[in-house]
């Protein structure tokens, strides 16, 4: 693809399957993919895998760290892919003020599948308990936030290669 790709996050809930399309797109495009669950400081990471949930407060710092490199990548000409969560529409808003040509990749599903999905996987610090809250929190992105959805009953394949549709 020679057009040029916005900075993109992939954003859901954890089992939505960020860091699998978040990749695969990243391979595609060439792009770097940065899985944004490496940017969380350590704090952030102990206090998930004891089963609770985030505030506001913990994830403020990590989500000027991906807004940051968005832009800083961005600059540079070669912008990336970060997974991120990116749940409620004010960290999508902080994202977008460090990178206003963020685009956001929405992966939407269903309670059962993601629960089974997360049930079946091993992950360093989101045990499948905390889906509910992820759920609660979620704000779903709306049409003026730079958005495209993609129903992740889907296989990785086809969304991503619809996701290159879109983004020609």
């Amino acid at each position: 693809m020679t057009e040029k790709v916005p900075p993109i996050v992939v954003m859901g809930v954890s089992g939505s399957g960020k860091s699998t399309i978040g990749a695969m797109l990243a391979e595609k495009l060439g792009h770097e993919f940065i899985d944004g669950d490496s940017l969380h400081p350590v704090a952030n990471k102990d206090k998930m895998a004891a089963g609770h949930a985030l505030d506001d407060t913990d994830r403020r710092p990590w989500l000027e760290i991906i807004g940051g490199t968005l832009a800083q990548t961005n600059r540079e000409g070669h912008p990336v892919i970060i997974a991120c969560s990116a749940l409620k529409r004010s960290y999508r808003d902080l994202i977008r003020s460090h990178e206003p040509q963020t685009l956001f990749v929405h992966l939407s599903g269903g309670k059962t599948l993601i629960h089974d999905r997360m049930a079946a996987r091993e992950h360093e610090y989101m045990p499948p308990s905390l889906l509910t809250s992820q759920l609660a929190t979620l704000e779903e992105p709306t049409v003026d936030e730079h958005v495209l959805t993609a129903d992740i009953t889907r296989s990785p394949e086809q969304i991503v290669d619809d996701l290159l549709i879109d983004l020609a």
